[in-house]
């Protein structure tokens, strides 16, 4: 059979020019570490590959996620350890104020202190983050939360919390609302709150009290009234329920700092009530921070003259002190909750991390190439193509007048 000159020209060419690629998608697998290219090289590979690529893509995301969630409760329990300090340094003017060797004037000190504290809690309750966002305002982030109103502080947000997906099945808070930061402390002892009326004109003072049986509980309100009789001076109590009980109570000799008991609840009055002097029983309820300061500035705003003046300052300042605590007691409350949602982030970067090797490793394995064997059959291609050159150099160089030679 006989061969153009063009045909093998056109054969060897081709033959080196297919060599020449196969080097360059070796030196391509090499450069890239990859073994497939496309997905021609490996279609089941490169459809493997393409699921845990985009499982990579998610776990990446979830760490963002993560990042973000953290900074946002990092700077929310940042502001939250501000605040306790605040407060106790509240209650620290309570204990101070009551004390009796001060008159009213010296109390005025205490009053700039508790505005100021006030101003200041104020500005905590109102943080904005790094994107210029309310922290404590729930959805609503571009709204201020609070506003300082006639009994405290009106809060303008709402009770949402932003939810971020931190885990393929796991979303979690990255904020609280400020509704259950600052309005979340309950009154009186959690259950029920005592209190004097203002009207009181005698020096008794109420106790915080508690809980005798749960059972006996029934949410009413009561009033507890005193009577003095005018000819032996003896004086007694009567307990009324509201809604009235099917049988009314009688009146109760009255000694001070002996347990009054009724309706599950137990508590005691010191000092010597006035004829007709009342004290309220109630179930406890959620109140404002914000409320309980101001009501402690209008406390040390009225006069604490005489025993009836330093009584209304004493049953005042017990009030405070113990709504201030429950203030205290829910925002510990929150930043414990922030503490466990920042302990289970820092599980799941490290479950993230894990599961991120793993995934390196599997697509490796399935598009990865061996540097060994990439190597070697570089170089074995290298030797090949030279040779091919060589051979076919000689080849073209052959003719009739070199073979009469």
């Amino acid at each position: 059979m006989r061969i153009s000159t063009n045909t093998i020209f056109e054969m060897g060419s081709g033959k080196i020019g297919d060599m020449q690629a196969a080097m360059l998608k070796t030196q391509q697998q090499i450069s890239t570490n990859r073994r497939v290219l496309t997905p021609s090289d490996d279609p089941v590979a490169a459809a493997a590959a393409l699921g845990v690529n985009q499982a990579m893509a998610m776990n990446d995301q979830l760490a963002v996620n993560r990042s973000n969630a953290k900074s946002a409760l990092s700077e929310e329990e940042s502001v939250l350890q501000s605040i306790n300090s605040l407060l106790q340094s509240v209650k620290d003017v309570v204990v101070s104020a009551g004390s009796g060797a001060l008159t009213d004037q010296d109390r005025q000190t205490y009053l700039t202190q508790l505005r100021s504290n006030f101003d200041e809690l104020m500005g905590l309750a109102n943080t904005r983050d790094s994107n210029g966002n309310y922290i404590f305002a729930g959805y609503q982030t571009s709204t201020q939360p609070f506003t300082q109103s006639a009994t405290g502080a009106n809060y303008n947000g709402d009770q949402g919390q932003r939810m971020l997906q931190v885990g393929t099945a796991r979303q979690l808070s990255s904020g609280d609302s400020g509704s259950a930061v600052f309005e979340g402390g309950v009154t009186g002892n959690g259950r029920f709150v005592t209190a004097a009326s203002t009207s009181n004109t005698g020096t008794g003072i109420v106790s915080t009290g508690s809980v005798t049986d749960l059972a006996q509980l029934t949410g009413h309100n009561y009033g507890v009234t005193f009577a003095v009789d005018a000819t032996t001076g003896a004086t007694t109590y009567l307990v009324t329920e509201t809604p009235p009980p099917a049988i009314p109570a009688t009146p109760q000799p009255y000694v001070s700092g002996q347990a009054i008991t009724f309706g599950g609840m137990q508590f005691d009055i010191k000092g010597s009530p006035a004829d007709g002097d009342t004290f309220s029983v109630k179930p406890s309820t959620t109140q404002s921070v914000f409320t309980t300061i101001t009501d402690l500035i209008g406390v040390l705003s009225t006069s604490a003259v005489g025993p009836a003046g330093q009584t209304k300052l004493a049953n005042g300042l017990a009030t405070a002190n113990t709504n201030i605590e429950n203030a205290r007691e829910n925002i510990s409350t929150v930043r414990t909750t922030i503490g466990t949602r920042l302990k289970e982030i820092d599980n799941l970067d490290s479950a993230g991390s894990d599961l991120k090797i793993q995934y390196t490793k599997t697509l490796n394995d399935l598009v990865g190439v061996d540097p060994v064997e990439a190597y070697s059959q570089f170089t074995q291609q290298q030797f090949t193509l030279e040779a091919a050159r060589q051979t076919f150099m000689k080849i073209a160089g052959l003719s009739l007048f070199n073979m009469m030679n």
